[in-house]
């Protein structure tokens, strides 16, 4: 039987990516493609903050997924940028300066938004992962009577703007990652007669796994671990200075470990070691070889690092404020939540000190993956999704 065409935009895509959102949808692209004949549609960045053609090719195929790529038509003017984001955050900036706003975050690629333009008749349905940038902002109304969203959203200021609210009321249908994004975004936007189901991610490990090699090849134990984007954004400079406090009040052989791309300078410090960016082996061969897993961040929509912490019988500290974080705490009993640096430091005293707290947290944590994270069950509801956009 011949399969339904559909079109997959997002920001960013490619083995290289290195961002939560990007690599979740690469996951669903490559299993979509099993049951749909699918094209992703994207630009040829790398960098999310100067969004610079990096990739050279217009189309390729990775791990059997087709994909269609854009250059920037405008360079991201950083300062421009910058200042009309701090009018925004200082409640300064008007509503008629929105689309400025947009086009300068970028990326800013309107013959991507007219090519989706041409080949409406082309695919039965869209899919827009990331409501925050442009494509989705921009290309979503476009093709709205057969897009699907999939937000990745979290409580953050820029769900204030009109943009976002004409957006998260023009698609078909929405895929939430979890119950507390569809909250959030129901009771802000009141959208409640847009269908909506939960999706998240399925989490799948390595099959050959080894604390030992990690420890071998890098010379570190007993140390936390975090992983993602070395950004003020994921709050890592509080992280930095909580660490800092901590090991003066509490001395001992623990280290911070960081995996990822470096946007904000590390401390120089014997007990703080930055890896950079590292392969998906070394990824899971840290995570079996830490104590636990810290996530400083305020702003997460489902977090799959926190998830495959889980699946490694690793528990995880996280910051409270962000709702997801906390409700993954919360729902599974695999990790606790901090609001300021006492409960910080209470906290990681705790688990530091109690290896066998840490691992029940594990193996309650692993438990909440397998009954709640599965690819089966999260594809066929996004496959429902789709067939109901495709009226069939």
């Amino acid at each position: 039987m011949k399969k339904r065409k559909i079109c997959i935009v997002v920001q960013r895509y490619g083995l290289e990516v290195n961002g939560g959102a990007e690599a979740l949808t690469r996951m669903y692209a490559e299993r979509l493609k099993d049951w749909y004949d699918v094209l992703v549609v994207t630009t040829k960045a790398l960098d999310y903050m100067t969004w610079e053609d990096w990739y050279t090719a217009d189309e390729e195929t990775i791990n059997g997924v087709k994909v269609r790529r854009f250059s920037l038509e405008r360079e991201k003017d950083m300062d421009a940028f910058q200042e009309i984001n701090d009018r925004f955050m200082q409640m300064d900036m008007e509503e008629d300066e929105e689309p400025e706003w947009i086009d300068s975050q970028g990326p800013y690629v309107p013959g991507m938004i007219r090519w989706l333009k041409e080949h409406y008749d082309d695919f039965e349905c869209f899919l827009f992962f990331t409501y925050l940038y442009y494509p989705t902002v921009i290309g979503l109304p476009e093709v709205k009577d057969k897009a699907i969203l999939i937000p990745f959203a979290h409580d953050e200021p820029f769900l204030s703007m009109s943009a976002y609210r004409r957006l998260f009321e023009s698609p078909r249908a929405i895929l939430f990652s979890t119950q507390e994004e569809r909250q959030l975004i129901r009771m802000k936007f009141e959208n409640y007669n847009i269908p909506c189901l939960i999706g998240g991610a399925g989490v799948t490990v390595p099959s050959d796994v080894s604390a030992e090699r990690f420890e071998k090849k890098y010379g570190l134990k007993n140390f936390i671990l975090y992983v993602g984007r070395i950004d003020a954004g994921k709050n890592c400079e509080e992280l930095f200075e909580d660490f800092s406090i901590y090991k003066e009040e509490y001395p001992s052989s623990l280290k911070l470990v960081l995996m990822g791309k470096e946007v904000i300078e590390v401390p120089k410090r014997d007990d703080v070691v930055s890896l950079g960016f590292v392969d998906e082996q070394d990824k899971f061969d840290g995570l079996a070889a830490c104590d636990l897993l810290v996530l400083p961040s305020k702003y997460e929509s489902l977090s799959m690092v926190v998830l495959e912490a889980f699946k490694m019988d690793k528990p995880v500290l996280v910051n409270g404020q962000c709702e997801v974080l906390k409700a993954h705490c919360d729902h599974s009993h695999g990790g606790l939540a901090y609001l300021d640096r006492k409960e910080f430091f209470k906290h990681l005293y705790y688990l530091e000190k109690n290896p066998d707290v840490r691992r029940e947290m594990g193996r309650n944590g692993r438990a909440y993956v397998r009954e709640n994270y599965q690819w089966e069950t999260i594809m066929l509801k996004l496959s429902d999704l789709i067939e109901e956009v495709c009226g069939g």
